[in-house]
């Protein structure tokens, strides 16, 4: 199948549709179908189960349970030094670059609104133009849990509906707006660098997006934009390496900085390999 008919069946298909199909699929429990799913998608993509704290298959009972499977408690190490970002999921850079004149970056040739992505509100847009994003892939072998790459506490969760284009890197290339366009989950945290913003974007057979104090987020999916604010005095608190969140199917994290307040390595280029606790940049003094 030719890159262009590929990306016209994503244009053509009732996505939403067969998301919430195959969501239900996974979602089974019992019988022989998911044990045979859960190894055919091992063998598929080569999935390390040694890494896995549950390793044997016939452990899960459902895809759905084996695709956010946990890790054993070392698989891995968050670093430690308390000026070092931690990498908040598996997976490989996309994209990581300044925020500028508002606009992210999506692949050569096409960027977006970053006040878009965050759901079109101006005011809570304004602390990260002119700041740092990294767009992270999760490949469909990769740990598919969600942390927190700093210390920090919940300001307000936002839904954004949208549309569920695949967010490989091939339809990233060619769809504009990709990551402005899907649903998408908005998490805004206070942390010791100031505002953070971790975006969970939804893709195709994503059958859910869940965050550890909410539950499951999507589905079902709205048709309009909805937001938690939270107090500061009973916001959910989380340390560096926390689980903040996780997808049921693959997806993408975008990870959104306040001007001046971290440095990214320069060496992380697009298709560099991410792994959950590693150094994912500093903390710049104030």
């Amino acid at each position: 199948m030719t890159d262009n008919l590929k990306i016209l069946l994503q244009y053509l298909l009732p996505k939403h549709l067969v998301s919430r199909l195959i969501g239900r699929l996974a979602a089974k429990e019992g019988g022989r179908l998911p044990q045979w799913l859960i190894e055919r998608f091992i063998r598929q993509y080569k999935v390390d189960m040694s890494e896995a704290l549950h390793e044997n298959p016939a452990d899960y009972p459902s895809f759905n349970a084996f695709f956010t499977r946990a890790l054993k408690p070392d698989a891995r190490p968050v670093v430690a030094d308390e000026q070092t970002l931690a990498m908040p999921v598996d997976g490989a850079i996309s994209q990581l670059a300044p925020i500028m004149q508002g606009r992210i970056i999506q692949a050569k040739g096409h960027d977006y609104s970053a006040r878009a992505l965050l759901g079109g509100d101006k005011t809570l847009a304004a602390p990260f133009m002119g700041g740092d994003f990294a767009t992270i892939y999760l490949a469909p072998k990769d740990y598919h849990r969600i942390h927190m790459p700093i210390a920090g506490v919940l300001k307000t969760m936002i839904y954004v509906p949208g549309d569920l284009f695949s967010v490989n890197p091939l339809t990233a290339s060619r769809v504009p707006e990709l990551f402005a366009r899907n649903e998408r989950v908005v998490c805004i945290f206070d942390t010791a660098a100031g505002p953070m913003s971790l975006v969970l974007v939804g893709a195709t057979i994503v059958a859910s997006i869940e965050t550890v104090w909410a539950g499951t987020v999507t589905p079902p999916a709205g048709k309009r934009i909805q937001r938690w604010d939270y107090e500061p005095e009973t916001a959910p608190r989380f340390e560096k390496g926390d689980e903040m969140g996780r997808f049921k199917l693959g997806s993408t994290v975008v990870c959104l900085f306040a001007p001046n307040s971290v440095t990214l390595p320069a060496d992380l280029l697009p298709g560099t390999p991410t792994r959950m606790g590693s150094a994912f940049g500093h903390i710049n003094p104030h």
